[in-house]
């Protein structure tokens, strides 16, 4: 008796002393991750699968992990002497690299991931994901094993076929041969059993050149149902998804596409799975482990993977109605109209146009008036004075339609670039977004000019705030560089070393520079060539800042020299004689100076110089 009660005594004294061990053996799990990849994790589909499952790692804030990434590259390379030697070199790659969890991407990784697992992670729970039910099925993986699995059946590609072409006779197959698909082996037996009510075609384990040549040449009412081609059949290798594009390229019958990574390069879409999401779940078990979980806790289940996404472009190519889609069906893709895309900057304009137009029609109207007042000048005197002021008040007016005239016309200009951009095949939405931004800019720019012009007509005094000139300068180049390039002429800016710092308006000050630069590229419209504007800032004795504008135009008559500052002053055809008076105007308010030369080497030269901030 008092043995047994020894014996009792040494037991609980055992299990008292082991239990610790084991409560945190979980916690004393290696914080890393190694995904072995069946297939090229370059690939379109199976990087977004990473990304997925590394975003998921990188939100999770518990403790740092470490992922390693191996692409077993299956589809191209197999064999037991291939499996062999990647197996010694994973040994000798992780030899000192401690593993918490091994994510398996696909059935092979899986299969090969549990073979693998007492030589290279003995005791190392598997995560596997992108595992189709009847592979789950026939690995019956044990225990220490969890996943999600996903199902892709035939019949939901026929449904999304049966949206595509409503009058559905013929289902065309294209792919690799069956022995080669990851997701799609099951189809086999499905389309062995036959489509109720519709021919098969099957293009399957076909080269390339066949492939193409035969879905040129499907009857109507058919769709092709593709699963993925890997190989041209002479040794050349590629994702799925580029072979996708070949085939679309050739095809006259729509396809439908059971991955998100096959709607861009060509496929019209389907019941699709998503990549992102598989990788997002594994990581998300495997994190739960690697917090303390067990795998035998976390049972494999299905995932909510795959999608009804379709693809606009093709939509609209093969005249498919969205009401036809499945409930629930996500549009990818889609062009949106141009109100949607420039709601606001559309009413902006319009606007603005419709302001422009008032104004146009007011300097028209104060033109009349001022040249009738002319007329009657000659015989009534005592109106001098009242015509002379309408004249000062029109020419100020005037100035809000001529400084309108720049941003406006970048603004059809950049719509019109945006339009031609999105009428491409490949729309560079990046090149777009910029676009839209300049436009914004214009835009705000007119609204700054109108503002500031109504102030001025009211004798408001001007906003000014210390800026930098040479800056100023910069944008203002920038802005014209497109106008530069379309008329043929090459423009250059030399900004001063040291910063220049003014008190001005900066719209403002821009806007002489613009008048100056415009006035001279229409001055060399016609020359042949050699045109050339320089741009140039400069200090001055250290208390100015001076603006140089010169180019390489006939110059100006000397005898006009001391007049081209003058109120309707033009020498050109359409001109109004405002813009250089325009700018006097808003140096003199700047407390600066302007004033015009001719180079002694050929080009006229306009200088302007503002003072020094304090």
């Amino acid at each position: 008796m008092g043995k047994t009660i020894q014996l009792s005594g040494l037991i609980i004294l055992l299990a008292t002393m082991l239990w610790p061990a084991g409560l945190h053996a979980q916690d004393m799990r290696p914080h890393s991750i190694l995904v072995l990849d069946q297939s090229d994790r370059l690939g379109p589909f199976y990087y977004q699968v990473f990304v997925g499952l590394r975003d998921a790692v990188s939100a999770h804030g518990h403790a740092p992990t470490t992922v390693y990434t191996e692409s077993l590259d299956l589809n191209r390379f197999g064999g037991e002497a291939y499996q062999d030697g990647f197996r010694r070199f994973l040994e000798e790659k992780y030899r000192d690299r401690p593993i918490g969890v091994v994510i398996a991407v696909g059935a092979a990784a899986l299969e090969l991931a549990i073979r693998w697992r007492p030589q290279l992670w003995p005791g190392t729970p598997i995560v596997f994901t992108l595992v189709e039910e009847a592979d789950f099925k026939r690995l019956r993986p044990p225990a220490y094993v969890t996943g999600g699995i996903v199902t892709l059946k035939l019949k939901d590609a026929v449904l999304a076929a049966r949206a595509v072409v409503p009058d559905l006779k013929t289902v065309v197959l294209v792919g690799a041969g069956w022995d080669r698909q990851v997701l799609f082996r099951n189809w086999k037996d499905q389309a062995a059993a036959g489509l109720p009510g519709l021919d098969l075609i099957e293009i399957i384990g076909r080269p390339m050149p066949d492939v193409v040549e035969q879905v040129a040449a499907l009857p109507d009412h058919s769709v092709i149902i593709y699963t993925g081609l890997y190989s041209d059949g002479k040794g050349n290798y590629y994702p799925p998804s580029e072979a996708l594009a070949f085939v679309a390229a050739k095809a006259n019958r729509p396809i439908v596409v059971a991955a998100e990574t096959f709607l861009e390069p060509g496929g019209i879409g389907g019941f699709v799975i998503v990549p992102s999401l598989i990788g997002a779940d594994a990581a998300q078990r495997a994190l739960r482990i690697l917090d303390g979980e067990a795998p035998e806790n976390l049972p494999p289940s299905m995932i909510d993977a795959v999608k009804p996404i379709f693809n606009w472009q093709q939509m609209q190519r093969w005249n498919v109605s969205e009401a036809s889609l499945p409930q629930g069906s996500e549009i990818r893709f889609r062009e949106p109209t141009f109100l949607e895309k420039y709601r606001w900057r559309a009413v902006a304009l319009a606007a603005a146009l419709l302001v422009q137009t008032m104004l146009i029609a007011f300097l028209l109207h104060e033109r009349y008036m001022r040249r009738k007042a002319e007329v009657e000048a000659r015989n009534r005197l005592s109106q001098l004075a009242h015509s002379n002021r309408q004249a000062t008040a029109g020419e100020l007016s005037s100035s809000i339609a001529h400084e309108l005239n720049q941003p406006l016309g970048s603004i059809l200009t950049n719509a019109e670039s945006a339009e031609l951009i999105l009428g491409s095949p490949t729309p560079d939405l990046q090149e777009v977004r910029e676009i839209i931004s300049e436009i914004k800019r214009d835009d705000l720019r007119a609204s700054e000019v109108i503002r500031r012009m109504r102030s001025l007509l009211k004798r408001a005094p001007f906003e000014k705030k210390e800026i930098d000139l040479n800056q100023t300068m910069q944008e203002a180049f920038d802005f014209l560089k497109l106008q530069a390039s379309a008329r043929n002429v090459a423009i250059y800016l030399q900004t001063s070393p040291q910063t220049l710092r003014v008190q001005g308006d900066p719209v403002q000050l821009q806007q002489v520079i613009l008048n100056l630069v415009v006035n001279s590229m229409d001055a060399m419209g016609k020359m042949p060539y050699g045109r050339t504007i320089i741009g140039r800032t400069e200090v001055d004795g250290g208390a100015s800042a001076v603006i140089s504008i010169c180019d390489s135009g006939p110059g100006i008559p000397p005898d006009r020299l001391n007049e081209i500052f003058d109120p309707f002053f033009t020498t050109k055809e359409q001109g109004m004689g405002i813009g250089l008076s325009i700018a006097r105007t808003i140096v003199l308010a700047h407390s600066g100076q302007i004033w015009a030369e001719n180079q002694s080497g050929g080009g006229a030269v306009f200088h302007l110089s503002l003072p020094l901030a304090a």
